[in-house]
């Protein structure tokens, strides 16, 4: 079966490099579409979707937005058509990968095409800002992206060698031989480095049970990763034993996952178990980069990029608080776990980070905030021990009936 790739480009200004790519797919057996996103100045080449497609899909008129130049709205309408158009004409089978390319504003663009696709098409942006901050532009997909080191302004040795290795790489992402899978019932876990134990304990007993267990680190990407896949109604069960990421966005850690956290489970009815695994720590970077006012905390250097902060019986509450009214909005079954002997490897009797009385207000908390029909069970173990792995797996597999996966 012959593959086809989707282009993503201005073809006023990037029509020199959408050539060379699109010279190279094809040259590799693959076949083309270019997706023109330019406004203002006449395509270098034709497309099998113009502009006034996209700028019609993102709610515009392309004759509009070249009579008035705001190039504001411009990107806004093309942002949002060019997410429209590949949805769908992915959906219509007309593509099976797709590459982008651009500085800050075709990178905006492409990427937005390609967070509206499913995990698992291969998704290429060349692009000048790869080297820098790129989540807003990954978000929670698997979207590649490959520095440009020149600005793409024309062919040249550096970036004439550049555009072919992505296109080379697109060409054979999307012609490569997938491995096969068994298909069972997916499972998503939660892990950070301190429940790592306890989620590698949890994963062997499911697999055993006949789930495919995908685990997302808790990282902020992670966290929203999960939670996307989540509405997608890609899982049968959600095993959320490291919330982390909320302690970092109470605190202004580097790893949230934003305020919807905890709650794609809930709004799909998924059946799940939440612990409060690792809501005993805040991640910040090098210790310099730790924020002023926290300078009376008790810290943590993990790792020479890494500073861990313990919360505090406060922020143990307010976190509390959140994880009940996040679960309060499941109809679905749902149980909270709380590991009474700490909730992460630092926070374990003589460890590091253990404070009793943190972790109470914790507990608290949430047996305090969570509604009747949220089933909230003490364990007296710490999150790693096997008593806890015993009882949460147990817990989340009786749910809807107390039969395997298999």
């Amino acid at each position: 079966m012959t593959r086809t790739v989707a282009i993503v480009a201005a073809l006023d200004t990037k029509g020199d490099e959408a050539q060379v790519i699109k010279n190279v797919i094809e040259s590799r057996g693959v076949r083309t579409l270019l997706i023109d996103v330019g406004v203002l100045g006449a395509p270098a080449m034709p497309a099998e979707v113009g502009r006034a497609e996209v700028a019609s899909a993102g709610g515009g008129d392309l004759d509009d937005l070249v009579s008035t130049e705001d190039k504001g709205r411009a990107m806004a309408v093309m942002t949002s058509g060019a997410a429209v158009v590949a949805s769908r004409l992915h959906a219509d089978g007309r593509f099976d990968g797709i590459i982008g390319l651009g500085g800050t504003a075709g990178t905006a663009i492409a990427s937005s095409a390609m967070r509206a696709l499913p995990v698992g098409v291969p998704k290429l942006i060349v692009s000048t800002v790869a080297s820098g901050h790129t989540r807003p532009y990954v978000g929670s997909k698997d979207i590649a992206m490959m520095y440009s080191v020149v600005d793409i302004a024309g062919i040249n040795r550096l970036s004439g060698a550049i555009l072919a290795n992505a296109a080379g790489a697109i060409a054979g992402m999307v012609t490569v031989d997938r491995p096969e899978f068994v298909e069972r019932p997916m499972l998503a876990a939660s892990m950070f480095g301190n429940t790592t134990t306890c989620v590698d304990a949890a994963r062997e007993i499911f697999d055993n049970a006949g789930y495919e267990v995908l685990v997302f680190h808790a990282t902020g990407a992670g966290g929203q990763t999960m939670e996307s896949l989540i509405s997608d109604g890609f899982f049968q069960r959600v095993f959320d034993v490291t919330t982390t990421e909320w302690a970092d966005q109470l605190c202004g850690g580097v790893v949230d996952a934003g305020p919807h956290r905890l709650e794609a489970a809930a709004a799909t009815n998924t059946p799940q178990v939440i612990a409060p695994g690792c809501l005993d720590m805040v991640n910040f970077g090098a210790p310099e980069t730790v924020p002023e006012r926290y300078s009376g905390r008790k810290f943590y250097n993990w790792n020479p990029n890494v500073t861990l902060m313990r919360t505090t019986p406060e922020d143990n509450a307010e976190l509390g608080r959140i994880i009940a009214e996040k679960a309060n909005a499941s109809r679905g079954p749902v149980a909270i776990l709380l590991p009474l002997k700490g909730v992460s490897q630092l926070d374990s009797v003589g460890g590091e980070f253990w404070w009793p009385e943190a972790d109470t207000a914790l507990f608290d908390a949430i047996r305090r905030h969570a509604k009747p029909h949220i089933e909230v069970i003490d364990v007296d173990a710490n999150i790693n021990d096997s008593v806890f792995v015993a009882k949460a797996t147990s817990v989340l597999m009786e749910m809807l009936g107390s039969r395997t996966a298999a």
